[in-house]
């Protein structure tokens, strides 16, 4: 039986490819240039790939604020991401889930965070966002590159070594002074609980950052031995209890990070690691660095991360045990593709209803696999 479903689906599947013979997310990797192209083909090629989300409301407990205001009221939630279009598809469906399951929706805010080098500009990638999302409140900034491109050092997959990947350790350039507190997130995450909730997490004493702590992790290993036997590199973490943390869902006191300049900081570890090779893991290892031993550690529930497999594999992996509140698809395999090619785990089931992407091609498949999943809130998974 269920070699006859998978089959049926794999007709399903070629027939979508044939109609729409573009992967769905390369379908904006390519601007459109021509003088001759008609100017309503061209947004349509741009922007016209994603069904419009329904319309989220503020519930009644909700301040009343005006929407031109937003930008700099400490007292919503302001939330970073980075946003190119090879994830522009995870991009759409984690704003989807913040959106749905948020309690007060209209009081959130997103600064996207675009490459300069990015072949699809800020006021395109502004109208692929609002064709989803007509009445979201956000901003598109632009990073620019060379701020780090002789500061990256090649990491064990490629993909860790795009300088968008290191937007993160600027945020507090790139965005406007008045934003003193944000919440950081992957666009391989999705949210299944009330954003507030995290929102409205302490960092206590002088902390900058919140995640989710692993302390059971072996921190030894996201360092080379050059690092550990030089005693003048080590000591940065005397009298710590460094413990391993994922970067891809912080919360950020803008503040405390000015004030202790930690842009330059991370950028030292970076120079140094060009020198001295003392570690291979991308962008994550220089927040260790600076970080580490001073986080505030977050419930595990607001980072289910590892669900794309490892860094080399793209494997499925089981939900740790435990309520979850976000899941984050880190790893080489990301659930739209897994979806797309019909080898998808499990838990990639979970992300497919937040999709918008017009041109999916996995409905019935993932209606059948639905059947098989069991019902979850963010307090049963």
């Amino acid at each position: 039986m269920m070699f006859l479903l998978r089959s049926v689906f794999g007709v399903i599947f070629l027939a979508s490819v044939l109609l729409f013979p573009v992967n769905g997310i390369r379908l904006f990797t390519e601007k459109v240039s021509s003088s001759d192209v008609d100017e309503t083909e061209k947004e349509s090629d741009l922007f016209m790939k994603f069904l419009e989300a329904s319309e989220y409301q503020n519930g009644p407990e909700c301040p009343v604020l005006a929407k031109e205001s937003l930008l700099c009221d400490p007292s919503i939630v302001h939330i970073a991401m980075t946003i190119d279009p090879e994830y522009l598809r995870g991009t759409i469906a984690a704003i989807h889930s913040v959106l749905k399951h948020g309690s007060c929706p209209e009081n959130v805010f997103f600064h996207f965070i675009a490459s300069d080098s990015s072949l699809v500009n800020a006021n395109d990638l502004t109208r692929i966002v609002k064709s989803a999302f007509p009445s979201l409140s956000f901003k598109v900034y632009i990073f620019q590159e060379n701020l780090v491109r002789n500061l990256i050092s090649s990491s064990i997959r490629q993909a860790l070594d795009n300088p968008l990947n290191y937007a993160r350790s600027y945020l507090a350039d790139i965005l406007e002074a008045c934003i003193e507190r944000v919440i950081y997130l992957d666009s391989d995450t999705i949210v299944v609980d009330d954003i507030q909730k995290l929102w409205s997490i302490t960092l206590t004493g002088s902390r900058t950052i919140g995640a989710p702590e692993y302390c059971h992790a072996s921190f030894d290993k996201y360092f080379t031995s050059e690092f550990w036997s030089d005693p003048e590199l080590s000591r940065v973490f005397e009298e710590k209890r460094p413990c391993y943390f994922n970067t891809g869902v912080m919360v950020m006191d803008l503040v405390r990070w000015r004030e202790g300049d930690y842009t330059r900081k991370i950028e030292r570890w970076m120079r140094i690691q060009k020198e001295r090779r003392i570690y291979e893991l991308g962008s994550l290892p220089s927040f260790l660095l600076v970080f580490g031993g001073d986080v505030e550690a977050i419930d595990h529930r607001w980072n289910q991360h590892g669900l794309g497999g490892d860094n080399l594999v793209n494997s499925c992996r089981p939900l740790h045990p435990g309520p979850v509140s976000l899941l984050h698809w880190s790893g080489k395999g990301k659930p739209w593709v897994r979806l797309d090619a019909d080898r998808p785990c499990l838990v990639d089931f979970i992300w497919a209803p937040y999709d918008l992407y017009k041109f999916q091609g996995y409905p019935q498949h993932q209606q059948q696999q639905n059947q098989e999943l069991p019902r979850f809130s963010s307090d049963s998974l």
